[in-house]
């Protein structure tokens, strides 16, 4: 019975082995570099000055604290989804980033922290990127 299943076990075995063997020789990684950060990296950056206009009157808005257009602004944002730093709950703020031709609050946020952090979204909370000056 055991010989039966060589032939079909061989093949995959032999895929398997190549494929460990590349893996360690240098230069011969079969996988493409990461497109983007991972969690344990921390979130990319962009610079206020790349934000959106609509992103920094917004900035603009939360420094001078108001008055905001829409009546969630400054709610708390939970960081469910975990993509930021891990805090207790009501470190984060979220404001709305307006949205051209939106007929809703759309898609951009502004998410700021207790310590001064800002960070952007424009796919609701999917990703975020941190705003440095």
């Amino acid at each position: 019975m055991l010989l039966r299943c060589v032939p079909r076990v061989l093949p995959g075995l032999l895929i398997l082995l190549t494929a460990c063997l590349l893996a360690l020789l240098p230069g011969c990684a079969t996988t493409e570099p990461s497109a983007g950060p991972s969690r344990s990296d921390g979130p990319a950056t962009v610079r206020v000055s790349e934000l959106p206009a609509e992103a920094r009157r917004t900035l603009d808005l939360i420094d001078a604290g108001g008055p905001f257009p829409y009546a969630k602004d400054g709610a708390v944002f939970g960081n469910f989804e975990g993509l930021l730093p891990q805090h207790e709950r009501g470190y984060y703020r979220e404001y709305t980033v307006p949205t051209p031709g939106s007929h809703d609050r759309g898609a951009r946020r502004i998410v700021t922290g207790q310590g001064g952090e800002i960070y952007y979204t424009d796919d609701h909370y999917d990703s975020f990127r941190a705003v440095r000056e």
